[in-house]
């Protein structure tokens, strides 16, 4: 884990001596999310079919350890929006449980906002909320204004404040009309922008989003992420996302948390990502009829052929010299030049770390 850095008064007169630095500020914060070699095993039993096999796992059960999070280390910043991906299994879902206080680690060390998680604080517990895409917080069977008025008595919202908030809150989301209609009457995109009503009634400092838009049509996935960025920025809030959607990180997010096994396979930007883990750019061309096969040999790069459109996979190096070449044909009509999509990117990653998981299980 990165060492926190903090401005000391020594270090600022040293700096004043050799004229290096103004009036004193205020020091460096420490980070509001910090984890050190936090680790999380189950154990499984396994059940044998059959009635026989069934009676014998009553004395002699099968059992296997899994490891749902291993040796994570990850520190966040206030105001930070960060994307945790990862394939199903990943671990992505018990890191946010533990890091809500909902789960015991095994071993290791966190603090989220100078509390222990796990210690469930009631200071803590006002202090941020949990979302899960695929689990409800309001009453089934009340409207949701009822499951607000409840929150605003757990939390102890003072009425004015809690007045003001739900009205800015259903106001941005335009879900005013719905909160009176009973929960189990509503769509699942108007059940979770008003389960996100609920959760940021307390103005939480650090909100953890478990897969929000999971199952929502485009229009609310938009409609989602435009009130999350607003609200992110406005309170200047620390978000963690967990997602399987790359257009929800792309949206919200400029820090990607990669876990694969349990373990941090990347942590850094979006862009940073596109660098490190790519060598080509994807060129398209569309070309005022379908080519033929010379034609596309002569290009000398991989493609795919789409009717009169060619896409080409050309080294980011040899773009430059590559684009004035391609461009000389007369038949091109349209040319476009992009990178690596970002679903591609991680799904490549998480193929990778598979076969490395494999290759280490096959080894003796």
């Amino acid at each position: 884990m990165a060492a926190v850095f903090t401005y000391t008064h020594q270090m600022h007169n040293a700096a004043v001596a050799v004229g290096k630095a103004g009036p004193l500020t205020q020091p460096v914060t420490q980070p509001v999310i910090q984890v050190a070699g936090l680790a999380k095993e189950y154990r499984v039993f396994d059940k044998p079919e059959g009635l026989s096999a069934s009676v014998r796992a009553l004395f002699h059960r099968q059992s296997r350890l899994v490891e749902a999070v291993r040796g994570v280390d990850l520190e966040v910043g206030r105001g930070e929006f960060v994307a945790l991906l990862g394939p199903n299994g990943a671990g992505k879902t018990t890191l946010l449980k533990i890091l809500s206080g909902i789960i015991t680690p095994t071993r290791g060390a966190a603090t989220v906002l100078g509390h222990v998680p796990w210690e469930r604080a009631d200071d803590f517990r006002r202090r941020f909320a949990l979302v899960m895409g695929q689990r409800n917080q309001l009453w089934w069977d009340l409207p949701a204004a009822e499951s607000f008025r409840l929150h605003q008595e757990i939390y102890r919202i003072e009425p004015t404040r809690f007045a003001r908030t739900r009205d800015e809150l259903v106001d941005l989301l335009g879900v005013r009309k719905l909160i009176l209609q009973p929960v189990r009457e509503l769509s699942l995109g108007e059940r979770m922008k008003l389960e996100l009503v609920a959760s940021l009634l307390h103005e939480p400092e650090v909100l953890f989003l478990d897969e929000p838009t999971i199952g929502l049509d485009v229009v609310a996935q938009h409609t989602i992420h435009a009130f999350l960025r607003h609200v992110q920025e406005e309170r200047r809030m620390t978000v963690i996302l967990t997602t399987h959607y790359m257009k929800d990180v792309a949206a919200l997010c400029k820090r990607l948390v990669v876990i694969t096994g349990g373990e941090i396979l990347y942590d850094g930007s979006l862009a940073e990502i596109v660098d490190r883990f790519t060598t080509h750019k994807i060129v398209t061309l569309d070309l005022d009829a379908e080519p033929d096969p010379a034609r596309i040999a002569r290009l000398g790069f991989p493609c795919e052929v789409r009717g009169p459109r060619v896409v080409l996979r050309i080294d980011r190096t040899r773009i430059a010299d590559a684009l004035p070449e391609l461009l000389r044909d007369a038949g091109v009509l349209d040319v476009s030049v992009e990178d690596v999509p970002l679903e591609e990117i991680v799904a490549e990653l998480f193929r990778s770390a598979a076969r490395r998981s494999q290759a280490e299980e096959a080894t003796p």
